[in-house]
């Protein structure tokens, strides 16, 4: 009975796959972005899909940036983004981790430092570097809270889902069974839907960003017209709040680290 719904699932996660990467090259979306659901989807198949049509895909032409304005697809696009960078980071370090069998501590500690550093240097600062006036250092440093916090709330979901999910489906602590990266698709997608509510308040507060439009320029303007410019959806949105204090930002920080905490315990104590 596992073994035809995992099946399946690869399957759907194929054909879903394909459809996104094809189709997605149409939609006016920042390159990042675009990487970033067809990452998705290859984590969450069909649900991934799903989620780009719903959330994404332009539904008339022109209309991507009115479409994508809303407050639930801004954060769509933040969780997205997040999930595709630390997830994966997290798998290759999931991967390594069964390979070399290493204990829960070793295993947990490699998943979270390469989920992190990948989602952070390269998935945030690296590919934000432009809207920081080129400077990577001030990206680096403008994006590392929020995307700890929300790596936090990932990472928390994802060691619950592994740990209960490794006892009740054999195999599925191997990386060379197809076990595994059904269980490790189950568990990005509940971390996907752990770390919406965080980064609702990430987009509310403007600490992240959402989604983006990105079209030509239009020939004959002052841009080059073989240039991107971007329009940010985000202008669009509800009136900006005032800006967000530090110990707002602080406290964020610590229920985090808390969410966190409650993953490791579980991860160390539920029964093998």
């Amino acid at each position: 009975m596992l073994s035809g719904v995992i099946l399946l699932w690869f399957i759907l996660t194929g054909i879903s796959l394909l459809y996104v990467a094809f189709d997605i090259l149409r939609t006016p979306e920042s390159p990042v972005l675009k990487l970033g659901f067809i990452l998705l989807t290859a984590y969450t198949g069909p649900v991934g899909a799903f989620l780009y049509v719903l959330g994404c895909r332009e539904p008339l032409p022109g209309l991507h940036e009115r479409y994508t304005a809303s407050r639930w697809r801004q954060v769509l696009g933040s969780t997205m983004h997040c999930v595709a960078g630390d997830g994966l980071g997290i798998l290759i370090g999931a991967f390594i981790g069964g390979l070399m069998e290493l204990g829960m501590p070793a295993e947990i500690a490699l998943e979270y430092f390469l989920g992190f550093g990948l989602g952070w240097t390269i998935f945030q600062a690296l590919f934000m570097k432009a809207s920081e006036g080129g400077s990577f250092k001030k990206a680096l440093k403008n994006t590392f809270i929020p995307e700890l916090v929300s790596m936090n709330y990932l990472m928390a979901a994802m060691m619950i889902v592994n740990t209960i999910g490794r006892t009740m489906i054999p195999g599925s602590s191997d990386p060379l069974n197809p076990e595994f990266w059904f269980l490790m698709s189950m568990a990005l997608l509940t971390g996907f839907v752990a770390a919406y509510p965080i980064n609702w308040w990430l987009v509310s507060n403007h600490l992240k960003h959402g989604m983006m439009t990105v079209r030509p320029a239009v020939a004959g303007t002052a841009l080059d017209s073989k240039k991107e410019a971007p329009a940010k959806s985000m202008k669009n949105m509800d009136e900006m709040p005032d800006k967000v204090s530090r110990q707002a930002i602080l406290w964020m920080v610590v229920l985090s680290f808390a969410v966190l905490a409650l993953g490791i315990v579980v991860a160390f104590t539920y029964p093998a």
